[in-house]
């Protein structure tokens, strides 16, 4: 495409985002072998910390981006701005400052104040909400923002925004199935703003329709996995589609936290509560089956939480 000939585009910015692009994806496919073993099964976790922004948002952030500034709405001229709990901001404010583009994050207050820290490192405004609407109360937030000055901001409603779910269809999809070698049976992912679970199982069917998808919920409304919905009590988020899971399961707080214990102790890998969240479900899976290749994702590590850590290794 003879980008700088199509009318709209700021050429400054494409260019910015083809080199941040080279940093986006790719991750490697983890085998989880200590605190896992069954003849006939394998479980394999993506670690999708290893790109910029350091989780599984990098993904969803640089295709909204990249969108935006092919369609000509986003520019120098005004600032991106949307509602995150933390990681997809983080990705946000990454690519940002890689490609110097102003941004607002509008974010709950009592997100973890390493994410605060990260995002005003990163040079985001931020914008708080209060912690009892959670991110349903950051993004009516953010959308009235927007409204209210529509020359200002590009409102990148990542909730809603068809290019979360598709980047995970062009890019997660096709990766898990090469680092499996197409022995994939079995996908588990949790439902945050559900684009990681929608668009990596689209991309999987397209390629084989037999291998089965499996949502994780958290057990009830008050949880401790950050970015994750209880989808029965939160506003569902408009990219979410519930015709494609084949099952879906229920995780504790609980559960996920005595993971992340056994993770460091016998794997060697500190990961958060809502990689562990989603290893508990990828285990509940791989050993209710008798033969089969189960991945799920580790959205990020812990290095963002330490007060979950604390209180993990203190018990």
């Amino acid at each position: 495409m003879n980008i700088t000939a199509k009318k709209g585009i700021d050429y400054t910015l494409y260019r910015g985002l083809e080199r941040i692009g080279e940093r986006v994806g790719n991750t490697p496919l983890f085998p989880i072998e200590r605190i896992f073993s069954k003849p006939g099964v394998k479980l394999f976790a993506k670690l999708e910390w290893e790109q910029i922004g350091a989780s599984v948002k990098a993904r969803a952030a640089y295709s909204i981006i990249r969108k935006a500034v092919l369609t000509g709405k986003l520019h120098k001229g005004n600032r991106l701005i949307d509602a995150t709990s933390g990681n997809t901001g983080i990705a946000y404010a990454s690519i940002c400052a890689g490609i110097g583009l102003d941004l607002t994050i509008v974010i709950p207050e009592n997100a973890s104040k390493e994410r605060i820290q990260m995002l005003r490192a990163l040079g985001a405004d931020l914008i708080f909400t209060s912690k009892f609407d959670g991110t349903d109360g950051a993004q009516e937030k953010a959308k009235v923002m927007a409204m209210e000055s529509p020359g200002e901001f590009y409102y990148a409603d990542q909730y809603n925004n068809a290019a979360n779910w598709q980047a995970h269809e062009a890019s997660t999809a096709i990766e898990i199935c090469a680092q499996t070698k197409g022995e994939i049976t079995h996908f588990v992912a949790g439902l945050g703003t559900t684009g990681t679970f929608v668009g990596t199982s689209r991309g999987l069917q397209k390629i084989n329709d037999q291998i089965s998808l499996i949502s994780l919920q958290p057990e009830t409304a008050l949880h401790g996995m950050e970015g994750w919905k209880h989808l029965e009590t939160a506003k569902v988020p408009g990219i979410y589609d519930d015709n494609i899971a084949h099952a879906n399961l229920e995780v504790s707080t609980l559960e996920a936290y005595e993971l992340i214990r056994e993770m460091a102790r016998k794997e060697g890998m500190l990961i958060s509560p809502s990689s562990a969240a989603n290893l508990v479900g990828a285990l509940r899976v791989a050993n209710s089956i008798e033969r089969g290749v189960v991945v799920t994702m580790f959205p990020d590590d812990a290095s963002k939480y330490s007060e979950v850590l604390n209180h993990v290794f203190a018990a």
